[in-house]
């Protein structure tokens, strides 16, 4: 994807949410993304309260539990994802325990709701967001990586389910996104592994399926861009990362983590 469009991406979406009111979830994951996790809880369970069987909610609720974890943690800052010593390590890391039981109740809650209503597509994103959020936990706090991609890989299936009905259903690209790209950068034994087993391993279709996300979706599109931002990095191109990051930092600025990036990556060469 050109840097530029990247750049404009913060002006594209102020564009759309001007053309359209915000939904209280709208503004919950824009508090979510700017690291303002107690407003983000408190503006997720008031739409539960107004909506009670609306699974995406309580999904949404178990995405601010998790983001605030990986703050707490220190796993949203990239240079976890771009060293493999951090990424994929047995070191074990310790969860908030109340937080981690409030997330499990989150993603319980979600996924009973979206049983109930199996041919609504926000339920059935619903779905495919508390698996993608429950492999994310399972696999970067808890170092369970065997039962995290099994859980990934149900995501994706729920995922293609959801996109057969309708492939612009933009934000559950993702999961497919995630998939391809994650598993891609495994040794080669381990991709033949996963690929004999159902995987998905495709490098260019994951990062098609994150642009696809980045530009196009709505929830999950800045998660899209970081993970964009991410791959960048892993590939030495410090440049299209810090373009990326610089959008992220003017579209949400009281988010530390995207400047503190930049300013990390400043004495880095440029491509």
């Amino acid at each position: 994807m050109p840097l530029t469009r990247l750049l404009l991406l913060p002006a594209l979406c102020a564009a759309a949410l001007a053309s359209e009111p915000a939904t209280p979830l709208d503004t919950g994951f824009r508090q979510m993304y700017n690291l303002q996790f107690p407003e983000a809880h408190q503006t997720f369970r008031e739409w539960e309260r107004q909506h009670p069987t609306d699974p995406l909610g309580f999904a949404s609720d178990a995405a601010a539990y998790l983001f605030a974890e990986f703050d707490r943690l220190h796993i949203l800052q990239a240079e976890f994802f771009t060293h493999d010593d951090h990424f994929m390590t047995d070191h074990r890391l310790m969860p908030d325990p109340v937080a981690k039981a409030k997330f499990d109740q989150a993603i319980a809650t979600a996924r009973q709701l979206a049983a109930r209503q199996p041919n609504d597509k926000n339920a059935m994103f619903a779905n495919v967001m508390a698996g993608g959020l429950e492999s994310d936990y399972i696999s970067l706090i808890d170092k369970r990586y065997r039962a995290a991609w099994k859980v990934m890989k149900a995501s994706r299936v729920d995922a293609e389910t959801l996109l057969a009905k309708d492939p612009t259903y933009y934000d559950a690209w993702l999961a497919v996104g995630v998939e391809n790209y994650m598993l891609s950068i495994k040794p080669l034994i381990i991709r033949l592994f996963l690929r004999a087993a159902g995987g998905e391993t495709d490098r260019a279709l994951g990062i098609e399926k994150l642009k696809l996300t980045a530009t196009k979706g709505h929830y999950l599109a800045p998660l899209a861009r970081l993970l964009l931002a991410v791959a960048a990095l892993r590939d030495g191109d410090v440049n299209q990362a810090r373009g990326i990051l610089a959008a992220l930092t003017q579209e949400y600025p009281k988010n530390p983590l995207f400047p503190q990036e930049m300013a990390r990556l400043s004495a880095a060469p440029r491509r």
